[in-house]
């Protein structure tokens, strides 16, 4: 089993920052990729970002390419998503979610879910 639970969410103006993260516990060694998913209302989840929790490799959606990174610290089990020029689109909640059995990019594959941080971008 694994714990997830995102911190970080808040109210910002377009164009601002915002730096999410997600604490994990419990069998932690076994996330070999760990991502960021948002879902806006009325609207399907989608991926934002995704990290290897081994190697070095990163993957992002186009919408948010160039804007947000994800990273990692293994002593803490902790992964961030830090957010810059930020959108009123971006508004969603945000989920981290950990080891895929299938496909990063499907929140289908996912097997461990946070509860979801909100995150809104007033204009």
């Amino acid at each position: 089993q694994v714990q997830l639970v995102e911190s970080g969410g808040g109210l910002v103006q377009s164009g601002g920052s915002l730096r999410l993260s997600c604490a994990a516990s419990g069998r932690t060694f076994s996330n070999n990729v760990m991502a960021w998913f948002r879902q806006a209302p009325g609207k399907e989840r989608e991926f934002a970002a995704a990290i290897g929790w081994v190697t070095d490799s990163t993957y992002y959606a186009d919408s948010v390419k160039g804007r947000f990174t994800i990273s990692r610290d293994n002593a803490k089990n902790t992964m961030y998503l830090q957010m810059s020029s930020l959108k009123p689109e971006d508004t969603a909640v945000y989920y981290c979610a950990a080891r895929p059995s299938g496909g990063i990019y499907s929140p289908l594959s996912y097997t461990y879910w946070g509860q979801g941080t909100q995150v809104t971008v007033s204009s």
